[in-house]
């Protein structure tokens, strides 16, 4: 991804955009579904109206404590307000509904500057994380984190991607009471979970919406850049388990998704999923939110590596899953993203060639216009794409391994790799599929799963 220098019209925005606004959420019960609406004004020129809808289900409750309720939706908005915030980047921020503790300005500060480090990076903008916002609140006081009657179930959030499709299926196969999670449902989401055998009925539903005007000013050359989505995920995921009283909120990152996107420097596209935002996120749900809702990737001890060998066989999601950030909206692999050969390579040493161009409808390690891709997965470039993807050892030992196991597949992406011994390439991907990292699973039983199955 190539820099935009914005720095100056970032200085620009901030003059003529002095503070931005929390104005208020509500929540309300309709017929069919529980709409959330959140509204911000940006220096009294422009306000936005963000809502996310709740169909109803048979297996949600309306909780009793309306109080917290509320508590738990205004802090929703909190996440929401960066998509906004991002257009001018004020320096002021004012959030009205609650009078925030210091301890949680730092805390939302800190999500907020990590989780735009993407969107700094690219558009070349030169800030600090105590320079680039100051957060006032005022209203009500904060509320602390309340106990709340629980059961056996375990939320599983579902992108239609191979990471979410193995905790689904693993913790299926071994029983687990399941609610999969889906945000803005999208034909692979839907069909991964009706094939593990959850219709939507039986899926807890999130239709998000974003202000119109947000994609005008974009296009009318205010700030634009990638926002942390996974802590939105988080905190929707929390009110999931206030409405269905799950104990269990079961993420799909991996250890992978820790590692900085920019080599040498702390910018990762994927920090909403790394361990440090985890460590975060549990402390603010135990402080503030759920005492006995228990937030945890259950694949962060494995790597994306791992993760596609357990992929591979689960064939009948095979013809189901997407990756493609490009394709999302046509439900398709657009081959031609770094995001697709990541997941093309992660395949290679486990599904054979005629499998993969089955799933992908060409053999991407064929061909050459994907080289600059290659050459940012690798690690030979200052950063590797700004997409969710494993490490550069993770994509150097897959290339090994397949130049290896397939040398007859027309491969031509990978003739300028210089292959290792093959004895000694075994024993690197021998070890690396047998690793288990630090266990951080809340519960024993989910770690016997995962061992269990990398053990297979």
């Amino acid at each position: 991804m190539n820099n935009v220098s914005n720095h100056s019209r970032f200085l620009q925005l901030r003059q003529e955009f002095s503070f931005f606004e929390y104005q208020s959420y509500s929540f309300r019960e309709e017929n069919e579904a529980y709409r959330l609406r959140f509204n911000f004004n940006l220096g009294n020129k422009f306000y936005f109206h963000s809502e996310t809808l709740i169909p109803k289900k048979s297996f949600l409750k309306l909780p009793q404590n309306v109080e917290q309720l509320n508590w738990l939706v205004f802090n929703i908005g909190m996440v929401e307000l960066i998509s906004y915030w991002k257009l001018a980047c004020p320096e002021k921020v004012i959030i009205k509904p609650y009078r925030l503790d210091e301890q949680q300005h730092q805390w939302w500060k800190k999500l907020y500057y990590n989780g735009l480090g993407e969107f700094f990076y690219v558009n070349d903008i030169k800030t600090t994380r105590d320079a680039f916002m100051q957060i006032e609140s005022e209203g009500d006081e904060p509320m602390t984190a309340v106990a709340t009657e629980t059961n056996q179930l375990t939320i599983v959030p579902v992108g239609g991607g191979k990471d979410s499709v193995v905790t689904l299926e693993l913790l299926r196969q071994a029983g687990k009471p399941i609610v999969p999670m889906i945000v803005n449902p999208r034909k692979a989401s839907l069909d991964t979970a009706k094939i593990a055998g959850f219709e939507p009925e039986q899926c807890l539903i999130f239709q998000r919406t974003l202000d119109p005007q947000l994609l005008k000013l974009n296009a009318e050359g205010f700030l634009n850049g990638h926002t942390p989505f996974s802590a939105l995920l988080a905190f929707l995921s929390a009110l999931g388990a206030l409405f269905t009283g799950a104990p269990w909120i079961a993420l799909s990152n991996e250890s992978s998704a820790s590692e900085s996107t920019v080599h040498n420097e702390e910018v990762n596209h994927q920090y909403s999923k790394s361990i440090e935002f985890e460590d975060d996120f549990i402390w603010y749900m135990q402080h503030y939110l759920l005492k006995n809702a228990h937030y945890f990737s259950f694949l962060r001890p494995v790597s994306e590596l791992q993760i596609a060998q357990i992929f591979s066989r689960f064939q009948p999601y095979h013809a189901a899953f997407r990756s493609c950030n490009a394709g999302s909206k046509t439900d398709s692999w657009c081959n031609n993203c770094p995001k697709c050969l990541f997941t093309y390579l992660m395949l290679s040493p486990f599904v054979k060639p005629t499998g993969l161009k089955a799933i992908f409808g060409e053999n991407l390690l064929q061909k050459n216009s994907l080289k600059s891709y290659l050459d940012e997965l690798r690690g030979k470039t200052a950063a590797k794409p700004f997409e969710c993807v494993g490490t550069v050892d993770e994509v150097e030992l897959s290339c090994q391994a397949t130049g290896h196991l397939f040398p007859d597949a027309g491969n031509t992406l990978l003739q300028d790799i210089t292959l290792q011994d093959f004895a000694i390439i075994r024993r690197d991907l021998s070890k690396h599929l047998q690793q288990f990292e630090t266990n951080r699973h809340p519960d024993e039983s989910f770690t016997k799963i995962l061992r269990d199955a990398i053990s297979n």
